[in-house]
């Protein structure tokens, strides 16, 4: 029984050490090719050559100068940008499913991302724009979760369809607050930018966007993946995580600002970008399965590579570009249907 246990347990090892390889190859492929589709053409190999140029300059460049600014200052801060976004939104939504003991958990259907957006929202109609809208989005992104959680929580246990109700309804309150916002706002300046941010774009992204996002995002994310273990523990219920000894609560605020973080930095840097979170860790969990030490990785690379290839199709689908919002909400509300039915055909919500 032992040598088939530990049989087992290398072949899930090794099948995971096999996709994450897989993806990791699929990651780069699909950014360098990214970074040559577009209105003014590049060859995939000139985009190897300017890229290694930064790290060993070339004596003699066979590119143009404005081919190596089309690379390096237009395409490669955006499809950096949806790298991050998409590890990021994918990484919050396994964490909070795994919390939960639900894959139909994400930062929206909790209330995360409508408070943050309401918080930027009311940032870029008081200031414009900057550091005072990360600081709104994610003030009203934590705010929102404890009104969730304070919903949710009855005598300190929190059901999760209580939990997705009190999201839902924390969610209609904050979008009719940004319709508030919307309507005191200046009709032609302020309101365009305004609708145009709430939809979700990476298109004006330049490198100080991407340090904002880097700041939000990787740190959060890197002390989710620190916390696996302690998610795979919660995962099995309350009562028996209590039994184990795990600091419940320590974990779930820590995954909580976390994920508000991260949702926050997302929004009051490219609006909203939503389903990422319910769509992604879904897929990951039918490759290496539930383990968060395997589905978090998984979930980075899936969801780094969905987004890019989402922001592939908004810049090329149609003469005008599309935000990349409208594309991911088009894909996550179908899938989070058909979740949602396969859940309820199995067991309902009887494990709640």
């Amino acid at each position: 029984m032992a040598h088939a246990t530990i049989a087992v347990l290398s072949g899930a090892r090794m099948r995971t050490w096999t996709v994450v390889a897989l993806l990791s190859l699929l990651l780069v492929f699909c950014a360098v090719y990214s970074i040559t589709i577009g209105r003014y053409d590049i060859a995939m190999w000139d985009v190897w050559l300017i890229l290694w140029d930064n790290v060993v300059p070339a004596q003699a460049p066979t590119w143009t100068p404005v081919q190596a600014d089309v690379v390096e200052v237009v395409r490669l801060p955006r499809i950096l940008a949806a790298l991050l976004i998409g590890a990021g939104l994918a990484i919050s939504g396994a964490a909070l499913q795994g919390l939960f003991r639900n894959p139909l958990v994400d930062p929206i259907n909790i209330g995360v991302t409508a408070g943050a957006g309401f918080g930027g929202t009311l940032a870029i109609l008081v200031v414009g724009g900057g550091y005072p809208v990360l600081a709104a989005a994610f003030a009203c992104g934590i705010g929102s979760l404890l009104v969730v959680r304070g919903l949710a929580s009855v005598k300190g246990r929190t059901s999760t369809l209580t939990l997705v109700l009190a999201g839902v309804i924390v969610t209609a309150f904050f979008e009719s607050a940004i319709s508030i916002v919307k309507l005191l706002a200046d009709p032609h300046q302020k309101l365009p930018a305004i609708t145009y941010w709430l939809m979700g774009s990476i298109a004006a992204t330049n490198y100080s966007d991407l340090v904002l996002m880097a700041l939000a995002i990787v740190p959060p994310s890197i002390m989710i993946f620190l916390l696996r273990y302690q998610i795979n523990i919660l995962s099995l219920g309350e009562d028996k995580a209590r039994a184990l000894g795990s600091p419940i609560e320590v974990v779930q605020w820590t995954i909580f600002v976390a994920v508000s973080f991260i949702s926050a930095g997302v929004v009051a840097t490219s609006g909203i970008i939503g389903w990422v979170g319910l769509v992604i860790p879904h897929i990951a969990r039918t490759l290496v399965g539930p383990d968060h030490g395997r589905l978090l990785p998984v979930s980075a690379l899936l969801g780094a590579i969905y987004l890019l290839l989402v922001d592939d199709i908004a810049r090329t689908a149609t003469v005008a570009e599309l935000p990349i919002g409208i594309i991911t909400s088009l894909i996550g509300v179908p899938v989070f249907a058909i979740i949602l039915r396969r859940t309820q055909s199995r067991s309902g919500w009887t494990h709640d």
